[in-house]
């Protein structure tokens, strides 16, 4: 640890010394919270912004799979192309991780297994922001480890995108007359008109699977439009729709659940008014809804122990940005609502109520500070308080050391709560979790290159893990733990321009690596079975690098070498070759799994040996 630690802190003060020779520009990214609005630089936080130009160069069919490629996120799947997959920051399960789209919740009180479970495709995307860290002052409950967010577009002019593509492991399927095959199509529609702009996604993916039982069948459609009624005010409406149909064999229940499936569909929307009510106080009142329908077959047929859930939340906001003279004020109110239908869990309703309050000072010069807190009332739990502070100290123009302390809770699923199976029983008991976290580290941006290294120290009291005393006893959730997890995370990104008549052009490099060190403490035995606390990664290291040659072809390979606590270590090599042609026609070649490496991510679910993909995308 200490080894990796004096590593990490040399390579950036390298780089540091070497970027110093010329000048600087500032970092426009603008990250997307919903009260104040800070560049991707002014953040006195450890947060990771993935643009479209590194998502595009990724050999990925799915908006998920951009998460494999970040060290720190354990996106662990049980079905490749989105069929389901679970998404952790830092060593936490996938419940303590919150997942937003625009700044709108997409958390499922009935499992975080449906999390993921988007109607957005990879063309709507403008950049994702991970925000690493316990984080209620910012986002509110079940931000717990951290929290990420998908940022679509914003049109600017009327634009259309048309993908299709095709791939297989060239084995021949168990249960067809043909290989093990996938096949998708996405559609993306832009209109801009006057005062107001569209943008319109259809997807499709289809196939047979990649071993017995886990064939695929994924749709997916978005809008999104903005109205705007004067020069700064707006209406913003979003609404979206996914179909998920997988077969899940080994999934969730293994051996026995050779021949379950699983269908779920989500759908969202939201309805959000940006209001400039003077030249200090803007104001963003927004009504979403999410609902999900969850149906899943031990058996398909003969249908067997099937479990039906479908969830309702309806969640109304109210966010107010306001500037002095001596700093920014964010403040604003929550209302959620969370109900639950189901065969198996019951029915039930919670109601959150939340008011948020953060102050960020300016004019410190070379000193920034931002403080705040997040205050709770939960149905079922209580009141809460979530208070949060980051600072940052600029060392040189482009260097800055910083801090940030948060808190965080994550409630009881339903599933947690109020399961009854043969081999998974509820706790009706639970308390929810709550974490304490504190981060220091540097961050240097310098033109097209960016680095960031830092510490972090969580604390996690009452943590819930499904836990059994022996291997006949059926799993049941428990508070008893408390997990102490400290890490080391290192991050680099670097672009090359070049010219129009350089051989390598527009060339992208990066590289990250975090380092997990967890620790239990409670009053279980030693001889308990538990099914989270130990199931982190310890070391993962990430590499991409893309280049454009003779602007024209383009080459990528993607790198990613991960080690688990209790399982082996692996390095999975992925690579995409595309090619331009008349600069609105592109046709690539994708090779995953290139060392066709037998592996687990979750639960008794191999992942695919060596695929490849074929596909051709139109832009006009």
């Amino acid at each position: 640890m200490k080894k990796t630690v004096l590593f990490s802190a040399l390579l950036l003060a390298g780089f540091y010394a070497q970027a110093q020779m010329e000048g600087s520009t500032l970092d426009s990214v603008v990250v997307k919270e919903n009260r104040l609005l800070y560049t991707a630089k002014e953040q006195n936080r450890n947060i990771r912004i993935i643009t479209k130009e590194q998502i595009d160069a990724l050999p990925i069919r799915s908006v998920n799979e951009v998460l494999s490629y970040v060290a720190g996120i354990d996106f662990r799947q049980r079905g490749p192309g989105g069929a389901q997959a679970d998404v952790s920051i830092d060593g936490g399960t996938f419940d303590q991780t919150l997942v937003l789209i625009n700044g709108i919740r997409m958390t499922d009180p009935q499992s975080g297994h449906n999390m993921m479970n988007l109607p957005i495709a990879l063309d709507v995307i403008d950049h994702i922001e991970i925000l690493r860290g316990s984080a209620a002052r910012i986002y509110g409950i079940n931000a717990l480890t951290g929290a990420i967010n998908f940022v679509t577009k914003t049109p600017q002019k009327d634009g259309l995108i048309v993908t299709g593509y095709a791939g297989s492991n060239f084995k021949k399927s168990e249960t067809y007359d043909n290989n093990y095959n996938n096949w998708g199509a996405r559609l993306t529609l832009a209109k801009v008109s006057g005062k107001t702009s569209h943008l319109l996604s259809f997807s499709h993916d289809l196939g047979n699977g990649f071993r017995y039982n886990t064939a695929l069948n994924n749709s997916k459609a978005f809008y999104q439009g903005k109205f705007y009624t004067k020069d700064k005010d707006y209406f913003d409406v979003l609404g979206g729709y996914t179909y998920n149909k997988f077969g899940a064999n080994g999934f969730y229940a293994a051996p026995g659940d050779k021949n379950s499936g699983e269908k779920v569909a989500t759908a969202m929307a939201s309805v959000g008014y940006h209001a400039t009510i003077n030249p200090n106080w803007t104001m963003a009142p927004r009504l979403s809804y999410h609902f999900t329908e969850d149906d899943y077959r031990y058996i398909v047929n003969p249908l067997t122990a099937r479990n039906l859930h479908k969830t309702h939340i309806v969640n109304l906001e109210w966010n107010n940005t306001v500037h002095t003279t001596t700093g920014d004020i964010g403040f604003g109110l929550e209302a959620r609502n969370e109900h639950i239908i189901s065969s198996n869990l019951g029915n039930h309703n919670r109601y959150n109520y939340g008011l948020s309050g953060e102050y960020r000072f300016t004019n410190l010069g070379r000193f920034s500070l931002n403080a705040g807190a997040y205050l709770n009332y939960n149905t079922e739990y209580g009141w809460q308080l979530f208070p949060g502070l980051d600072a940052g100290y600029l060392l040189a123009k482009n260097l800055k050391w910083f801090v940030n302390v948060g808190t965080g809770q994550r409630l009881p699923t339903y599933t947690d709560l109020y399961y009854k199976g043969p081999s998974n029983i509820g706790n009706a008991n639970l308390v929810p979790e709550n974490a304490r976290y504190a981060e220091s580290g540097l961050k240097y941006n310098y033109k097209n290159f960016s680095a960031t290294t830092s510490y972090f120290y969580r604390r996690v009291n009452h943590f819930i893990d499904w836990t059994k005393a022996s291997v006949t006893d059926p799993w049941q959730p428990n508070n008893f733990q408390r997990i102490n997890m400290q890490g080391l995370t290192v991050a680099m990104d670097y672009k090359i321009k070049g010219t129009d008549n350089s051989l390598f052009s527009n060339t992208l490099f990066g590289i990250s690596y975090t380092n997990l060190q967890p620790k239990i403490k409670g009053s279980s035995s030693s001889n308990t079975i538990s099914l989270y606390s130990i199931n982190s990664l310890r070391d993962q290291l990430v590499t991409t690098i893309s280049s454009d040659i003779f602007q024209k072809l383009n080459i990528s390979v993607a790198g990613r070498y991960q080690k688990r606590i209790n399982y082996k270590k692996y390095f999975l090599l992925d690579a995409r070759a595309s090619y331009k042609f008349l600069n609105k026609l592109r046709f690539y070649i994708d090779a995953t799994n290139v060392g066709n490496i037998t592996y687990i991510e979750a639960a008794a679910a191999p992942l695919p040996g060596k695929w490849y993909t074929a596909g051709l995308q139109l832009t006009l």
